[in-house]
């Protein structure tokens, strides 16, 4: 049998035309460096001349030499080179080595990449939304931890699952799924445009990236960081992607993962890179580029787990997928089709990744899904007021239970997010801890829990928006709630300012009041290299004339049968002061705003519906107008 060839680097130095230095330094400082072959980075199939067995027990270099790249091999070699470092190879590498013409290199690059993909470990996983993907061995590694495993524990959706049965998915299949979208569209960019440079190494970064991006999620998703935190630690804005960050540096420190990722070719920078596309830029100076895991050059690859440029991301293709897969709502966007077109080009001194002019329909689809989504199931009347009653109950147990972190030293769950080594014990079965607990401290947040168990929840009284060309924020909500206080005090009711909850519910398209597809360039087929910008009204008249709006939900925490009618009765006289839309239909949720009958008839795109009267809804098209028209309401 022969003997396997020690990985070790000798002191053997490639000599570049800008520098002399180590070879393995340069590798590890040329993956800024184009990578000129297109292949994606995948391992072999299994029928392949080059099996596993083979390179188990046979060098690299021996394979290269029997695929007729004998030059390569020898090349290499004298350069140092070991398998180690193989997929770092660049073209203008080789080119430098002597090695010609293009195309041999090209196809040694290929063969090279081949070669070191076997070499890995892939994990295959069955998955319901993208079939079988393949997992690279490091993100196996990040993987098999106990602060990712904790994942499998944290709903998707939070307190949506007690209203949609379906919705049982959790964070961890989400993270793996937008680890795989992260690579294909890696992949894709690198197929697709072999000159942008992205190496196998930026590939790997944005996978693991994707992987950790919800790390930092606390118990029901973005009900810890959206409702309780900011009651329990109103002195700090915390968010998950900050938490996220943290947890990852846990993750690698508290598993000795540092030599895990050297192994595989993830230096320090890299992990800078991968905790940038969580999070955002680590440290930010006005005109200068805020970003330091990759260069500006570069800059396109934090578009691909989070993109703040518009939004379009393979985080949203991955939850928008599996959850209108889980929930049971129709999914519109197709995102393999949008990854087909997908382009990376300079706008404006910048490289971003844009996409076919005649995707433009399809990426307002996926907007159209994400709206669809927060109506129908994330802002859910009922979920929503579920999540609001976990939430009293765990601030309400916040000063007696604790978690033990580093050192022993033991946490409130709200100061748990201080102390990685107690947020990591932190998840959803904190509701059964509580549920069941014998600590007489703990009674009133049993009792709350014990109502979510038997449906006996705050009851939604009204929905309705707010007053015509009002934009309300938290005082304004603040003088709403006094408002209906009053209302129901002139009406002799025994309803007190702490019996009602309002909420303000935002809908957009994940900018505002913006459309993020203004914020999306485009390319033709004439001239794919030049960007282009589309239009709304380019693309259809049927498109929503507003791309934000907002919703005051009032619940009573009263359920008896004389407080629910006073507290109905308090929203609708408030709502008729105001001139909002109250009825029948005012606990379901709007559709999408569209143009009335005179702005179709004149032509005018900068008017909005009227809202004066309560039997027209203002998000109601004219023909339903003059249905509901024939409609009365107390």
């Amino acid at each position: 049998m022969p003997k396997k060839r020690k990985t070790d680097i000798n002191s053997a130095t490639l000599k570049s035309e800008e520098s002399n230095v180590p070879f393995k330094k340069y590798m590890n400082e040329s993956r800024e460096i184009s990578e000129l072959s297109g292949e994606d980075d995948l391992p072999l199939s299994q029928d392949s001349v080059l099996s596993v067995d083979d390179l188990d027990y046979r060098n690299c270099f021996d394979v290269l030499t029997l695929e007729g790249f004998n030059d390569v091999a020898e090349a290499l070699q004298g350069e140092g080179v070991t398998s180690e470092v193989l997929d770092m190879v660049t073209e203008e590498q080789l080119e430098r080595l002597g090695i010609s013409p293009l195309g041999r290199r090209l196809e040694a690059l290929k063969l090279l990449r081949e070669i070191t993909g076997r070499l890995y470990t892939y994990k295959i996983v069955n998955d319901p939304i993208h079939g079988h993907i393949e997992i690279h061995p490091l993100c196996v590694k990040i993987i098999d931890t106990p602060q990712f495993q904790r994942l499998r524990f944290l709903r998707q959706l939070g307190g949506s699952y007690f209203v949609y049965p379906g919705a049982s998915h959790n964070r961890f299949e989400h993270s793996l799924g937008v680890c795989y979208l992260a690579g294909e569209l890696g992949s894709t960019l690198r197929k697709r445009q072999p000159e942008l440079g992205i190496s196998n190494n930026d590939i790997l970064c944005v996978q693991i990236a994707g992987l950790c991006h919800d790390l930092g999620h606390g118990p029901f998703s973005h009900m810890f960081d959206g409702k309780f935190l900011p009651v329990a630690r109103p002195d700090k804005k915390i968010k998950h992607e900050a938490l996220s960050v943290k947890m990852f540096d846990h993750l690698v420190e508290s598993n000795d993962l540092y030599s895990v990722f050297e192994k595989y070719g993830v230096t320090e920078q890299d992990r800078t890179f991968i905790k940038e596309q969580i999070a955002g830029p680590l440290k930010h100076k006005s005109k200068e580029w805020p970003y330091h895991g990759r260069s500006k050059e570069k800059g396109f690859l934090y578009e691909i787990v989070a993109n703040k440029r518009n939004g379009i991301d393979v985080d949203k293709w991955d939850y928008f997928a599996r959850d209108c897969h889980m929930l049971g709502i129709r999914n519109n966007f197709d995102h393999t089709r949008c990854m087909k077109y997908a382009r990376v080009l300079s706008v404006d001194g910048e490289l971003q990744i844009c996409s076919r002019d005649k995707e433009v329909g399809n990426l307002y689809d996926m907007f159209h899904t994400r709206n669809t989504l927060h109506r129908r199931a994330y802002q859910h009347s009922v979920g929503n007021i579920i999540e609001t009653m976990i939430t009293e109950a765990m601030l309400k147990a916040d000063e007696i239970i604790k978690i033990p972190g580093k050192n022993g030293e033991l946490r409130k769950m709200s100061e748990s997010v201080d102390d990685m080594e107690a947020y990591q014990k932190l998840a959803d079965d904190i509701f059964q801890k509580i549920l069941w607990s014998t600590d007489p401290g703990l009674e009133e947040a049993r009792k709350i829990l014990m109502n979510v168990q038997k449906r006996e929840l705050y009851k939604c009284v009204g929905q309705t928006r707010p007053p015509q060309g009002e934009t309300l924020d938290q005082t304004g909500l603040d003088q709403i709630k006094d408002e209906l206080v009053g209302i129901l005090n002139s009406m002799d009711s025994h309803l007190q300012k702490e019996d009602i909850i309002i909420h303000l519910v935002y809908l957009d398209y994940g900018m505002k009041d913006k459309n993020p597809i203004d914020h999306v360039r485009f390319y033709n087929k004439k001239d794919p290299t030049e960007p282009i910008q589309v239009r709304k009204n380019e693309v259809s008249d049927l498109l929503p004339e507003r791309f934000a709006e907002q919703l005051i939900r009032f619940y009573s925490k009263k359920r008896d049968e004389e407080s629910i009618d006073q507290a109905t009765q308090a929203f609708r006289v408030w709502s008729k002061q105001h001139h909002c839309s109250v009825g029948a239909d005012s606990l379901y949720p709007y559709m999408t705003p569209v143009k009335s009958d005179s702005m179709a008839q004149d032509g005018t795109n900068d008017r909005t519906p009227s809202s004066t009267g309560i039997t027209t809804n203002q998000n109601t098209p004219g023909s339903a107008s003059k249905f509901k028209s024939r409609l009365s309401f107390n």
